[in-house]
């Protein structure tokens, strides 16, 4: 799968080590050493900064089907982790072409320092289509990436590496990005040459549980009037009910749901038994379904990118949305009381419920985007009329 380019006559620097045994050579990047992870594949042509930065790729490792992954740079501003300490969690990024040097008047650092950094392993000279087709054809993979510029490894303890890691099936990875302290959120979405102003957002009063929230998310929240305080995943309901909110809202997140399911799908139940209005994406929507009685099945490959074609049954409308997740809500195990809202078009999988008898909605895709499409930014304000509905 090593596309032949000018270095390939060179040892190889880099290595993607398949569970399967299959060996990947390249050329590395950003920084030394290894990870072990699960490879899946992202169509997105922008925003790898906020992909790289997404906390819910934790325990993954990205390709990139788009070949030119760099070339604008990097900055303090396009971050989408919330809790820093966590460095997102990625385990590394695999890409078809060289990094070249920054063209863009908002780079602040060349990609491969950045990722350096932050402690991220990358691999260059991959033919990441056939690669792409690859994970198509048998599901994603687990594997090892590996770089070390003198092109020592020992393929074989790589190998064994791979296969011996068990997967993503069974682990709780929110723990590992939410945030371990509650705080309140101020930043609202970027306005030009302003960057993220703070705004005095005050109407709802909302709590945010957290198991991997994105920056932008809380931004838009912001921008729609929300006054919003972030909590740990494992908050207890009698604790946010305490604080009395308008509305709770269910972050996105990475790993296993059923594995975090078995301390957060109590308090969700707990929540939207009293009434509470509750709003989930990403992760926060199979919380909610788990909450609500439903069941959730690891999918062949997953959705990643940001050209997912999705159905909002309740207006007939489609809908171009960005998506990041392996794990889906089985939609024939939801309860007569709990409406199927949403879609997708590429392969007929949940994406959307709502809950007929209580103030409840979620959704699978990221309406933030973030990168990308902007179709779905009318949830956010579906969840303040609940909220607005709720009181009176």
């Amino acid at each position: 799968m090593s596309t032949a380019d000018a270095w390939s006559s060179k040892p190889a620097t880099a290595l993607l080590v398949l569970s399967d045994g299959s060996v990947i050579e390249g050329e590395g990047f950003g920084a030394t050493g290894q990870s072990v992870g699960e490879v899946c594949f992202n169509t997105a042509m922008t925003g790898y900064q906020e992909i790289l930065t997404d906390p819910s790729y934790a325990g993954q490792i990205i390709t990139f089907t788009f070949p030119h992954i760099g070339n604008v740079g990097a900055n303090d501003e396009d971050v989408e982790t919330v809790n820093m300490t966590s460095q997102s969690g990625i385990r590394g990024c695999v890409l078809s072409a060289r990094i070249t040097d920054p063209a863009n008047y908002r780079s602040a650092k060349h990609l491969d320092t950045w990722l350096k950094a932050r402690g991220i392993a990358g691999i260059s000279g991959v033919d990441t289509r056939a690669l792409t087709a690859l994970i198509r054809e048998k599901g994603v993979p687990n594997a090892v990436i590996a770089h070390d510029p003198d092109g020592n490894f020992d393929i074989e303890a790589l190998k064994a590496e791979a296969a011996a890691w068990p997967g993503l099936e069974g682990m709780d990875l929110a723990k590992e990005v939410s945030a371990t302290q509650t705080h309140p959120w101020s930043e609202g979405t970027w306005e030009w040459d302003k960057g993220y102003p703070d705004r005095d957002s005050s109407e709802f009063k909302v709590i945010a549980l957290d198991f991997g929230v994105k920056r932008n998310i809380l931004r838009l929240l912001n921008d729609a009037g929300c006054d919003v305080t972030v909590v740990p995943a494992d908050t207890p309901a009698d604790a946010i009910l305490e604080q009395n909110p308008d509305g709770v809202f269910l972050a996105n997140g990475p790993g296993d749901p059923a594995a975090t399911g078995t301390y957060a799908a109590t308090t969700i139940k707990t929540l939207i038994d009293k009434g509470v209005p509750t709003f989930g994406i990403c992760l926060g929507h199979q919380m909610m379904a788990l909450a609500l009685g439903g069941k959730t099945i690891k999918m062949h490959q997953g959705h990643h990118g940001a050209n997912h074609p999705v159905k909002d049954n309740t207006t007939g409308k489609v809908e171009i949305t960005s998506m990041n997740h392996g794990f889906a809500v089985d939609g024939t195990s939801l309860p007569d009381n709990v409406e199927e809202t949403h879609v997708s078009l590429f392969d007929g999988s949940n994406c959307g419920l709502r809950v007929k008898d209580k103030p409840a909605f979620s959704v699978q895709y990221h309406p933030e985007a973030s990168p990308g499409p902007r179709d779905s930014h009318y949830l956010f304000t579906r969840f303040t009329d609940m909220m607005r509905n709720a009181r009176t």
